[in-house]
């Protein structure tokens, strides 16, 4: 693993620790209960703001405390490496992945598999390549020498598929496109290229439609240049260390909470603050191997040289 990697993870946790007041590792305390809740930590997906990630899921943990008993202190992680890093290191119960985050923390063995959302039957959503509907660039190929905003270096559909989707097409990311630019979210890559910062940007479709609900962004003034195969949804996952009650526990509660007599089903919200039809336990984590199969070939080193050239356009 490359030392600015290594480094970097250092520092995340140092930051992690002072923010949520050096606590004890999960495994060591019994959770659940109103006074020691269940420690919940969720990617920030579109910004992390109160408003938005917190607000897409405290329904979720507030239902199943309903439903269960059991108590939840939800949390919205400053980054995507951050939420890894607080299972890593003991300081979170349960999490909100994206796909990639989930693999990273999961290969770690930080991570064991939850539930993951379904809507309408489906499991999956996409990523896409997003240009403005003014651009001449019509094609993939067409990206050669222009400029691409991504997220974080650890979302499947705001980094890891977009550039899966230019190498599928002979571009070398690394060395055929112009300045790449890492925003942290899909929100502030969509809005980098409605600025003219960059001429095209990697965002999932749920993330682009939330941005036109609830950021005002104008959908006529962008274009859909390419499509992602199918994403497995962003998973819920569990501290490993939590014990075999609590992991059952979890399992029945989120499985059923849907179904509950006086829940509002409102309430039973996933990716993008979007209603969902239920959430299932009984997901094989194979799905988010073999999606990881598309993507293998951007690993530490891959994102090491990503960071160096995102950091020399900055320049």
């Amino acid at each position: 693993m490359p030392r600015v990697i290594r480094m970097r993870r250092v520092w995340i946790v140092m930051a992690f620790l002072f923010a949520f007041g050096a606590l004890e590792p999960a495994s060591a305390q019994k959770r659940g209960t109103r006074q020691e809740p269940l420690r919940v930590l969720l990617i920030p997906a579109d910004g992390g703001t109160e408003d938005g990630t917190k607000a897409d899921f405290k329904p979720l943990f507030d239902a199943i405390t309903r439903t269960s008993g059991l108590y939840f202190d939800v949390q919205v992680g400053q980054s995507y490496a951050a939420v890894i890093e607080g299972m890593c290191a003991g300081l979170a119960d349960i999490a909100w992945f994206g796909p990639v985050s989930f693999i990273e923390a999961r290969n770690r063995g930080c991570a064991e598999l939850l539930a993951v959302e379904e809507r309408d039957g489906s499991s999956t959503y996409y990523a896409a390549l997003f240009v403005s509907a003014s651009s001449d660039i019509r094609a993939v190929e067409d990206l050669q020498g222009h400029s691409l905003a991504l997220g974080s270096s650890h979302s499947a559909s705001s980094f890891a598929y977009p550039i899966a989707m230019i190498a599928q097409a002979g571009i070398d990311p690394l060395f055929d496109l112009g300045a790449l630019r890492l925003t942290g979210s899909h929100a502030n890559s969509l809005m980098a290229l409605k600025s003219g910062q960059v001429d095209a940007a990697g965002a999932s479709l749920v993330s682009f439609e939330r941005a036109v609900n609830q950021a005002g962004l104008d959908a006529s003034a962008f274009r859909i240049l390419a499509k992602s195969d199918p994403i497995p949804n962003p998973p819920i996952a569990m501290n490993p260390g939590l014990s075999v009650a609590m992991k059952s526990a979890l399992r029945d509660a989120i499985a059923g909470v849907h179904a509950a007599p006086g829940v509002n089903q409102d309430a039973i919200r996933g990716y993008g603050g979007k209603r969902v039809d239920r959430y299932d336990t009984r997901v094989d984590e194979t799905v988010f191997t073999d999606a990881a199969a598309a993507i293998a070939f951007i690993d530490d080193d891959f994102k090491a040289a990503v960071l160096r050239k995102a950091g020399a356009a900055q320049n």
